[in-house]
């Protein structure tokens, strides 16, 4: 983020700290909390990226939600949707890929603190040991999870989930057969590679248009719980529970808390998810349910953006 909109960005988050306590008070009393749902991707002090945050820096954002929200996990995320029923400000945290690094450090802080985690994977990459394409084309090949690693985590108490075999963009799969692939029979694949069951799946890169009617029919059919997004939005009471809404833990701190304190603004350019498929004789059951707000002039070009 530039200097000018961090600073921007910093007065308009103190600005309105009174102001955003009073609403969410009143939510609060409501039972409407907003439910935020974090995504990291690799912690770590060497090689830094777009997609890596420091040690110090995930440290420092998982005390600011241990502090001042409760942190639960995808299922109860789902539950206070579902039952219009969520009375506290909280907080999930999940992470994708699956970099070999986070059991150094973010897991097994996750662990001791007994932080609720799920932890999305990219099968082919864990199963080859190969780098994910987003590193190798920086130049920067990094190492991935093994299975013995996933198993390790998964005993700790973090939930294993899907993020598609070679993470894949679904905005460019046109073959029933591929997009089966991706998520079916990766499923089973890391089922077997845990030695347990898989109940969510987070969706690569995770904008508007790889949230395809298909991906959302297929997840259902093979039997997952609910598939995430990453185009930047909060969870709300009546919204489509099977559907969950995650924000980038930016490396900027004060994105991250203006996120968190609830930025009212941001609930109007909460795109629409697309209705049209380019599955080639997609299955006869699909039915789309996941439509959001309606995309206002030049909305898109607002969203985060962000690599999942």
């Amino acid at each position: 983020m530039n200097p000018v909109r961090t600073t921007a960005l910093y007065l308009r988050y103190h600005s309105q700290r009174s102001l955003r306590k009073t609403r969410i008070d009143q939510l609060c009393a409501r039972k409407e909390a907003p439910i935020s749902v974090l995504f990291y991707h690799r912690v770590a002090d060497t090689h830094p990226n777009s997609w890596t945050i420091s040690k110090a820096g995930f440290q420092r954002s998982m005390d600011y939600c241990r502090e001042n929200f409760e942190i639960i996990s995808l299922a109860e995320v789902q539950r206070r949707i579902e039952t219009r029923n969520s009375p506290r400000p909280a907080v999930a945290i999940t992470f994708d890929d699956g970099y070999a690094e986070n059991s150094q450090f973010a897991l097994p802080y996750l662990i001791r603190h007994r932080i609720p985690c799920t932890y999305f994977v990219t099968t082919e990459n864990i199963r080859h040991g190969r780098p994910f394409e987003h590193d190798l084309a920086q130049g920067q090949p990094l190492a991935v999870d093994t299975p013995e690693l996933l198993r390790a985590a998964a005993c700790g108490g973090i939930e294993i989930g899907l993020h598609t075999a070679n993470h894949v963009d679904f905005n460019r799969v046109t073959k029933q057969e591929q997009l089966e692939h991706e998520i079916i029979d990766a499923k089973a694949d890391l089922e077997a590679m845990i030695g347990g069951p898989v109940r969510y799946m987070a969706v690569p890169f995770g904008m508007p248009l790889q949230m395809r009617p298909a991906v959302f029919e297929t997840a259902r059919q093979c039997g997952l719980a609910g598939v995430c997004s990453a185009f930047g939005a909060y969870n709300l009471v009546g919204n489509d529970s099977f559907h969950i809404r995650r924000i980038h833990g930016d490396r900027e701190f004060i994105r991250l808390k203006n996120w968190l304190t609830f930025d009212e603004r941001k609930l109007k350019f909460e795109p629409a998810l697309p209705f049209n498929d380019i599955i080639v004789n997609p299955p006869s059951a699909m039915n789309h349910s996941m439509q959001t707000s309606l995309i206002e002039p030049n909305a898109a070009n607002q969203l985060d953006s962000s690599l999942a």
